[in-house]
This record gives structure tokens, sequence and C-alpha cells, in this order.
């Protein structure tokens, strides 16, 4: 038996009508398997959960909100992230395969549905999938994080290293004499 209170139960939906849904949980930076992600506070989700407008499909409308320690991918420093996102969500039965095809050609109005063959949807499930929607690709502390000295490997939002700041790419440096050569005709 499934507790009640942790999935949402497409059944309970049939014979109750639209069900409301609130929970706090908790997550390891494992369980989220994001190298961005330093730490991550408590997940709060509430939804709502309510038959949708086709046989079997139902509608989940809610929002997820969090707290995180992001690293800066310029400066590899964490930074405190807070998310609140709302979401709206579509499940529809799992398409029947036959096995000759097993490939099932899902239309452009479907690219937002979530084919269920079990009848309850965990809402950990649910906040796990905003968790991993919300984090930057990238994560940058602040849009004009300079980063790292490339040589010493500095901080440069805190500090100014002396490295040399021109370093040159060796894959630049074919081109390197013609810029030489323009400068020379110019001062001709």
């Amino acid at each position: 038996m499934l507790a009640h209170q942790d999935f949402i139960v497409f059944d309970d939906i049939d014979r109750n009508g639209p069900q409301s849904y609130a929970c706090t949980l908790e997550f390891s930076l494992d369980e989220v398997g994001r190298d961005e992600v330093a730490a991550l506070g408590l997940v709060s989700l509430d939804a709502m959960a309510q038959k949708g407008d086709l046989p079997g499909e139902y509608r989940v409308e809610g929002s997820a909100r969090f707290t995180a320690d992001l690293t800066c991918s310029r400066c590899v420093e964490p930074y405190p992230f807070a998310n609140a996102s709302i979401f709206h969500l579509r499940f529809r039965p799992r398409p029947e395969v036959s096995e000759e095809n097993e490939e099932v050609e899902v239309s452009p109005e479907e690219l937002d549905v979530e084919f269920y063959t079990e009848r309850s949807i965990p809402l950990r499930h649910l906040a796990s999938e905003q968790i991993q929607l919300t984090i930057p690709m990238k994560p940058l502390c602040d849009e004009s994080c300079v980063g790292l000295c490339p040589t010493c490997g500095a901080n440069r939002n805190r500090e100014h290293c002396s490295c040399e700041g021109g370093l040159r790419d060796e894959r630049w440096g074919a081109l390197a004499g013609i810029r030489d050569q323009l400068a020379k005709k110019k001062d001709v």
C-alpha cells in the first residue's frame, strides 16, 4: 500500500475529484547528481492534481521552492541560489507498442506530456525534476565574474595577480606574424 501523502494517486482523483498535495523533501547531493550543486536545502512542493480533458489524462499544477549553494563556473566559488518555480504537467497513459514496431512517434502537442504506466506518481520525482530544470547549466555568481587566472589560479574577483596579462594561445601563432607585418606597413 502506498503512503498517499508521498504520491499522486490517479485512482484517488477518479474517486474523490481534484487532490491537493504539499510536502517538504530532503535530497542528498548524490541524488541530485550535479557537480554545480555544493549544498542543497529542503525542497518544498505544492501541487494540485485533477482529471484532464482526455480519457486517462491528468493535469498537475504547482510550485517548487528550494535554496542551494551552487559553484560558479568561472571562479569556482560557492554562492547562494534560491528558486521558486511554477510547473504545469500533463500525464497520459503510455501508448501501446507492438513488438514489431517498438517506436512511437510523439506529436508536437505531446512534447510536454509525461506518459505513465503506473497509476501513481511520486512527489519526490516531481520535486527532483523541478530541481534539475532550474539549476543553470553554467552557474555564475555574477554576470561580471572574471573567474580564475589561467596561470596562477588566483580568483580575479578578489585579487590582482602579477601574471602576464596577455597569454597567447599557440593555435593562433601562425597569425601573429601577419599582425606584425600589418603594423610595419602602417608605419611606412
